[in-house]
């Protein structure tokens, strides 16, 4: 399972990194705002920078909700770095343009995946990442994890090769499930990654060696 984590803050990306466990990363014109970077030169210089820190795949999203609009968005940024990742909305011109960059080997991760039909659709049109956003299912009282056992089943039917990638995803177990129905990527918060590290009885244990350490010397 791939780890992704959803941010454009530098430092988190960095600590990521530093983890040891990263290999991509996805954004989001909320997520630009939200660390102030506006403006089509400042966002584009930030990506080279995110770019710059992590060794895979960075998905950078198009503004353009028109297929020639997505094409010259899409080009500019894959134009970037090698590592661009072209992210298009799960619309009709978005499947347009998905087929377009995959047809000359451009990565796509097709967004704003709310059921399984959608992602058969992005499947179909080669897209290298589709993303569900499990989270904002569960906000509606839908189960979003069903969602991604569902688009597993039907690309293990048909053997197609796009990467299921859990989007909004907000907390550690929902990692744990992800893993267990078989989503190839998770992309979510630093908090959500850190979780996996801890537990009560590896703080103990801990604990108790350094007191029996201390003991003997």
């Amino acid at each position: 399972m791939k780890f992704f984590i959803d941010t454009a803050n530098l430092d988190q990306i960095r600590e990521a990194q530093a983890l040891g466990i990263l290999d991509g990363v996805t954004t989001n014109p909320s997520l630009m705002a939200k660390e102030g970077i506006t403006g089509e030169e400042n966002i584009k210089n930030h990506y080279k920078a995110i770019c710059e820190i992590v060794d895979g795949d960075v998905s950078a999203e198009v503004i353009a909700t028109d297929y020639e609009g997505m094409v010259k968005e899409g080009e500019a940024l894959a134009a970037l770095h090698s590592q661009i990742v072209v992210k298009l909305p799960m619309i009709a011109d978005g499947v347009k343009a998905c087929k377009y960059f995959s047809d000359k080997g451009i990565k796509t991760n097709v967004t704003l995946v709310f059921s399984a039909g959608q992602a058969l659709l992005a499947a179909k049109a080669g897209a290298t990442y589709v993303s569900p956003f499990i989270g904002r299912l569960d906000d509606i009282s839908t189960d979003g994890l069903n969602l991604i056992a569902e688009i597993r089943h039907i690309y293990d039917n048909y053997m197609f090769e796009t990467e299921i990638l859990a989007a909004s995803v907000r907390h550690t177990m929902h990692i744990i499930d992800c893993a267990k129905i078989g989503a190839d990527v998770m992309t979510g918060p630093l908090k959500a990654i850190e979780g996996l590290l801890k537990h009560p009885l590896t703080d103990s244990g801990l604990e108790k060696f350094l007191a029996d350490y201390k003991k003997g010397n």
